[in-house]
């Protein structure tokens, strides 16, 4: 007997709200395996995606530029901490999310540490550090989502 088994989407196809959930559900699965490093940068990831599509909904949609020039933007950005700093807080100057965005640069900075500390020095995390760093990027996520699409929300983990 074969399963009926729904097909999905292809990840290059997905919005960054499916992409958010995506890298979140296996964040979930990575810290139940007890994988701490990889469970952070998956979280930094989710995070990292969120501040796309802040930057996408800014520059996109309400100022109307072009998709490709938008793309290259966020690699020239470089990372969570160049986009809210080099992007995103530039780009809400005088508006009232400026000050939502503001308030989550220190948590963000916190996140990028950690992240980078993995990903360029090798360092192992213990699971402490990834609860933590798990719970910040989760409320980082819909702090930053939730302006553009008020009912979003993350599955909570049992960290």
């Amino acid at each position: 007997m074969v399963k009926n088994k729904k097909k999905r989407k292809p990840y290059s196809e997905r919005s960054d709200i499916g992409k958010i959930k995506s890298n979140w559900n296996k964040t979930r699965g990575l810290y139940d395996r007890g994988e701490w490093s990889g469970a952070i940068v998956r979280a930094a990831t989710a995070v990292e995606i969120a501040a796309n599509l802040v930057i996408r909904e800014e520059l996109q949609v309400n100022r109307k530029l072009e998709k490709d020039f938008v793309d290259n933007l966020l690699i020239w950005a470089n990372g969570i901490q160049g986009k809210l700093d080099r992007l995103i807080l530039p780009i809400s100057k005088g508006s009232n999310k400026h000050k939502i965005f503001t308030t989550a640069k220190i948590k963000i900075a916190s996140i990028n540490k950690e992240r980078n500390s993995i990903a360029h020095s090798g360092q192992f995390k213990k699971k402490s550090t990834a609860r933590h760093i798990i719970s910040v990027s989760k409320e980082v996520i819909e702090i930053l989502v939730q302006q553009y699409s008020a009912d979003f929300s993350l599955n909570a983990m049992d960290v």
